[in-house]
């Protein structure tokens, strides 16, 4: 099979935004807490429509903006991060 041929047809998954998945692990957490956008923005100091852009996986978070919404999470970066793979290794998100 051509090399090129096989790019075409990627799964979603693959051809999704790298923080498409980032997005979705920030909601899915986030509706765990059963915390709403606007109260996760507001204990991050952030404004709604960023955790939206974030969810939605249309924006890309910053490190600083990260930092906030784990703290906001009560959760480390590091474990942020291990959610992410964890999904990703199980498609569950």
């Amino acid at each position: 099979m051509d090399p090129l041929e096989s790019k075409t047809h990627a799964s979603p998954m693959e051809t999704a935004k790298p923080w498409t998945q980032l997005g979705r692990t920030l909601k899915a957490l986030r509706v765990q807490r059963n915390l709403s956008q606007a109260q996760l923005a507001e204990k991050a100091g952030l404004d709604q429509r960023t955790v939206s852009l974030l969810e939605r996986g249309e924006s890309q978070p910053t490190l600083p903006t990260l930092y906030r919404l784990c703290s906001a999470l009560e959760l480390s970066l590091m474990a942020f991060v291990r959610n992410i793979e964890d999904a990703r290794k199980h498609n569950t998100l």
